[in-house]
């Protein structure tokens, strides 16, 4: 299989900068693998590829069978990265038109989200839209008492104990949660429920390659035996102490190069639809891992080229004080071929004969020249192509540079403290006692 690329040759940093910090981050690795770092009671994600429970990952391939034999509607219901993981990985390896397929034409249920985010017009329409159709639930919580997805399982709990009788309804509902304690461990003991762990020492963030993700990517159709592989494979390569010969840290390092220079906000890039939903979770594992003491780089996102009509002008001509990281793939999976018109009235005739996977590599290879001439760091994540082992990968990557770079930067990358004061205001003002 091939490797995962990282070029920094655009970041307008000199060698000096990367031989630096070379050693800083050697101490990050030290750290983490030695788990003598801070938050080493959350580095369960760390080797969790090559010793995660078989029997267990059996199972969830079953289960996904045994919901695909019996709905036609998943909804997952969690929050962060009880979802963001598996809606990420579900956008990226699926069909862009997934949930509008006919079912023969679907590798499996229909997959919608809710429980991340408190409106009841959402929950009143999907309510709606599944009035029809067959159902099984995934709620996702280690607590069970997560405010979003709490009233989403209530609610969605009781239309489906209406739709199918108590009895029906309990073999319908998966729970994702913790081990052994929990109101929703709790109730899952009391009612029934199929349950998967989510391990105790896996924060949330990075959790999408346990069961918390692993069972809708499974029930989606995608091939988890090769997902797992890419992880485990990126366990290994990424594990290289030759800061020259791995990518993963070399992308940690150019951050922290990229930060010290006075850069506050990393944008991450695509360049296709489908992998828009990975910048939300890169938005969370970095955010909340790094957001700390008053440091950390600004993580935010840019879908081109439909950004480039938007944010276009403010990357290129607005404050220096950002940088771009760029996540391309370099083989598409579907293409079109532009033909000839008789009469060329949208000017685009230059183009017959070229595929659209040409123009877009054209589109970025220009914005990239644009942007470094206006003084915009460039890194670029080049993966071979979009399948479940390099996107497995990928999310590998990610994680296990974001440890890096938080070490490096000096934070406890795995706690999240200050989530907990808009929880503290609002059940102050909703009267919680």
């Amino acid at each position: 299989m091939s490797k995962i690329k990282f070029d920094y040759s655009n970041s307008l940093t000199s060698a000096h900068e990367y031989e630096y910090f070379k050693p800083q981050i050697m101490a990050a690795h030290e750290l983490l693998h030695s788990g003598k770092g801070q938050g080493n009671d959350y580095l369960g994600w760390l080797h969790y590829p090559s010793s995660y429970d078989q029997a267990e990952f059996e199972r969830i391939k079953v289960t996904a069978k045994k919901i695909n034999e019996r709905a036609d509607v998943l909804i997952v219901i969690g929050i962060g990265g009880s979802y963001l993981g598996s809606k990420t990985v579900i956008d990226a390896l699926s069909h862009s038109f997934y949930n509008e397929l006919p079912k023969e034409k679907r590798k499996g249920a229909k997959i919608y989200f809710a429980g991340n985010h408190i409106s009841g017009t959402y929950l009143s329409d999907l309510l709606e839209i599944i009035e029809t159709q067959e159902v099984c639930l995934n709620v996702i919580s280690k607590s069970g008492t997560t405010t979003e997805p709490a009233i989403a399982f209530r609610i969605l709990k009781k239309a489906l104990e209406a739709k199918y009788g108590k009895t029906e309804a309990k073999d319908r509902i998966f729970a994702t949660t913790d081990a052994e304690k929990g109101a929703l461990r709790t109730l899952a003991n009391k009612e029934g429920y199929e349950t998967f762990v989510i391990p105790a020492n896996v924060g949330g963030r990075f959790s999408v390659i346990t069961p918390v993700g692993l069972l809708p990517i499974a029930v989606a159709g995608i091939d988890i035996d090769a997902l797992m592989q890419g992880v485990k494979d990126g366990e290994t390569e990424y594990s290289e102490t030759n800061i020259d010969e791995n990518p993963c840290y070399q992308y940690a390092l150019m951050r922290n190069v990229l930060y010290n220079k006075g850069k506050a906000i990393e944008v991450l890039v695509n360049y296709e639809p489908s992998m828009a939903f990975l910048a939300e979770w890169w938005m969370q594992l970095y955010g909340e891992s790094e957001g700390k003491d008053g440091k950390g780089l600004f993580p935010t996102k840019m879908n081109n080229t439909t950004d480039l009509h938007s944010m276009g002008q403010m990357i290129q001509d607005g404050p220096r004080i950002m940088f771009e990281t760029v996540v391309r793939v370099e083989s598409v999976e579907k293409d079109l071929v532009l033909e000839m018109e008789d009469q060329d009235l949208d000017g685009l005739n230059y183009l017959a004969g070229k595929k659209m996977s040409y123009v877009n590599e054209n589109a970025f290879k220009g914005t990239l020249e644009a942007h470094v001439d206006g003084r915009v760091p460039n890194l670029v994540v080049t993966i071979p192509q979009k399948d479940a082992y390099h996107f497995g990968k990928l999310l590998y990557f990610f994680m296990k540079a974001c440890g890096i770079s938080g070490y490096v930067l000096g934070v406890n990358p795995f706690d999240q403290p200050g989530v907990e004061a808009y929880k503290k205001n609002m059940f102050r003002l909703l009267g919680k006692k």
